[in-house]
């Protein structure tokens, strides 16, 4: 695959990082923190990892609250995407307070906000013209209104012959939705691209490799993200690659490294690489990540 953008259906999120530096806050009583208070969302960060990894064309459909839509626009116009945002007048953007662990592990709280409602009269056929790949953030599917436009998406690309990707975003959520529900909701789509947690509660296999395997005979292709251990491709019922992490020195924050290993991922292949030098790609974009405070590329 080679020439053409990359059309992000997602979700645009004000991200409050807490970095507090120990195992778990102190019950009950104050804990020191560095906050910082950072534009941020899967789908908003994948497309700007995208971007930062050298696809000119990167657009991004999401649905953000009046109170920052303006911030929210300046930045992602700022990393070179092109913003196709609905504004709600009734609820605000939506928000995760990151509390970042001393071992650059996150745990969020989320308030979904705005993005649950973006809806069918938000999509447009025409935001596919000159696209070549289709990005769905899974927050997506976790409400009815933004399941029914995510899934309004995947038809008409469907329809256009353009190759779809998925992540499932959020092993919380995922086990409260279903995994039979989000599987019957994807099913067919060119590439799912989950983490180890998220592989497991998809298949109820406790290895990844075997996780992938499994999913694979349900979608095109797989590609489960392992953190420190690099990527799995999977196609056909079987494991086709395993491709090792970059390693890092000096991790401060993992939020937002699966998003950038998709961004770099997706933009590697609309450049024409294969999916073994695609993950390699995310992997190199998913170890900047983690020295980044937020999930977003520095400037």
């Amino acid at each position: 695959m080679t020439g053409g953008g990359l059309l992000v259906v997602g979700d645009v999120v004000t991200d409050v990082v807490a970095r507090h530096g120990r195992t778990a806050p102190a019950h009950g009583t104050d804990t020191p923190a560095r906050i910082r208070t950072l534009p941020g969302g899967a789908g908003a960060n994948v497309a700007c990892w995208a971007a930062r990894s050298g696809c000119a064309d990167v657009r991004l459909l999401a649905r953000v609250g009046a109170d920052s839509a303006d911030w929210h626009r300046d930045a992602l116009r700022r990393a070179g995407v092109r913003c196709l945002l609905t504004v709600d007048d009734d609820v605000p953007t939506a928000t995760v307070v990151a509390l970042v662990d001393s071992a650059a592990e996150r745990t969020f709280l989320t308030d979904s906000g705005a993005v649950l409602r973006l809806s069918p009269d938000d999509w447009s056929p025409s935001m596919l013209d000159g696209i070549a790949q289709l990005h769905l953030s899974g927050y997506l599917l976790f409400a009815a209104t933004s399941r029914a436009t995510a899934l309004l998406a995947l038809r008409e690309a469907r329809r256009r012959r353009i190759p779809v990707s998925i992540d499932p975003a959020s092993a919380g959520f995922l086990a409260e939705l279903g995994a039979d529900r989000f599987l019957t909701a994807v099913g067919g789509v060119d590439l799912l691209l989950p983490n180890a947690d998220e592989a497991r509660l998809l298949t109820g296999l406790p290895e990844p490799a075997d996780a992938a395997a499994k999913l694979s005979l349900q979608v095109g292709r797989v590609v489960v993200t392992l953190g420190a251990d690099g990527a799995l491709l999977a196609a056909g019922g079987a494991v086709t690659r395993r491709v090792p992490a970059v390693q890092v020195r000096g991790a401060v924050d993992s939020t937002g490294a699966g998003d950038a290993f998709t961004g770099g991922f997706l933009a590697a292949h609309l450049t024409g690489a294969d999916d073994a030098s695609a993950a390699a790609a995310g992997c190199r974009a998913g170890a900047e990540a983690v020295t980044i405070v937020g999930g977003r590329p520095g400037p």
